[in-house]
């Protein structure tokens, strides 16, 4: 299953939802892992990056994890440093499961990665409140100020967003409301997977 949606939309709340509600199986990949390593370029340059236009991510790995997983093969994810823009000499042990959750912005850009989804799900929320959830998010988990999370969702996110993120929703099986209680979206996308069996 893959979550998509705008940033700060509520796609990792749903994630853990799932992860703790469902009664098999479940391992998470997240697209964001899979950044293209900006280690080559300066500290300034890396943070001048659109990271949120499609070319920023490492689609070819991340879609040959996902068919390894599909597979029933386990799989080794990048781990991506959002401090300073490079990827970490560790990565993450993924094991295939019952239910694989994956999750991005950019997820339902790409036709390759929605061959590999049997339910693709949009979370939709509002650029106010995708905006005023983003701030203390890159604060506390992120390394930036108030200012440079600004900066950078009035540069780059929201352009982007509506330029690719907004005009996937119509590649997704199921949108929902990133703004309501995560237990009704639950709800939904539980009926949603349970509809696909």
């Amino acid at each position: 299953m893959g979550i998509a949606g705008g940033s700060c939309s509520g796609k990792t709340t749903i994630v853990h939802a799932l992860v703790e509600s469902y009664e098999g199986s479940v391992s998470t990949v997240a697209f964001d892992s899979y950044y293209c390593d900006q280690g080559h370029m300066t500290l300034d340059e890396r943070a001048r990056v659109n990271y949120d236009h499609p070319d920023s991510l490492d689609v070819d790995l991340f879609v040959s994890d996902i068919q390894s997983l599909r597979d029933g093969n386990s799989i080794d994810t990048p781990i991506y440093d959002f401090s300073t823009h490079t990827r970490s000499d560790k990565s993450r042990f993924v094991t295939p499961s019952d239910l694989v959750v994956l999750d991005g912005i950019l997820l339902l850009v790409f036709p390759e990665i929605i061959d590999l989804l049997d339910l693709a799900v949009f979370i939709e929320a509002s650029e106010e409140v995708r905006f005023n959830r983003r701030i203390p998010r890159d604060i506390q988990e992120r390394g930036r100020t108030s200012e440079q999370s600004s900066t950078q969702f009035k540069r780059t996110v929201q352009p982007m967003h509506a330029r690719f993120v907004a005009p996937s929703i119509d590649r997704a099986d199921l949108v929902i409301d990133g703004e309501q209680n995560p237990k009704v979206s639950l709800v939904e996308i539980t009926s949603a997977l349970y509809g696909q069996n």
